[in-house]
């Protein structure tokens, strides 16, 4: 499930000190996302003569991948599946008895 999440995804953390808040992946590096809102931490900047004073910054700081889930339009955890559809990778949730397309992958020739 993991491996599918990129940039720009729409994910719900599902474990953690911010369970449940729904963000947008900023980016992704290996097996950490970083997340629009989500594990926000307090950055102590120091003060340097050509950059300006010294401040005290919040940025949002890389969470794993285990600990998030693609989400659904109403926020809620969302499990893919995988199918093959004319020669290309086709992944798609269940949304009550209808079926959601979330991404087509294709195939490099």
């Amino acid at each position: 499930m993991s491996k599918w999440i990129k940039k720009g995804d729409k994910v719900v953390v599902i474990s953690g000190n911010d369970k449940g808040k729904v963000g947008e992946v900023l980016r992704r590096h290996e097996d950490r996302v970083v997340i629009q809102g989500v594990n926000i931490r307090k950055k102590h900047v120091k003060r340097r003569a050509d950059k300006g004073p010294g401040d005290i910054i919040e940025m949002e700081v890389p969470i794993h991948v285990s600990n998030v889930s693609l989400c659904g339009a109403e926020g809620t955890p969302v499990k893919l599946k995988v199918r093959m559809k004319d020669g290309n990778k086709e992944l798609f949730y269940l949304e009550g008895q209808k079926e959601v397309i979330h991404r087509q992958i294709k195939k490099n020739s």
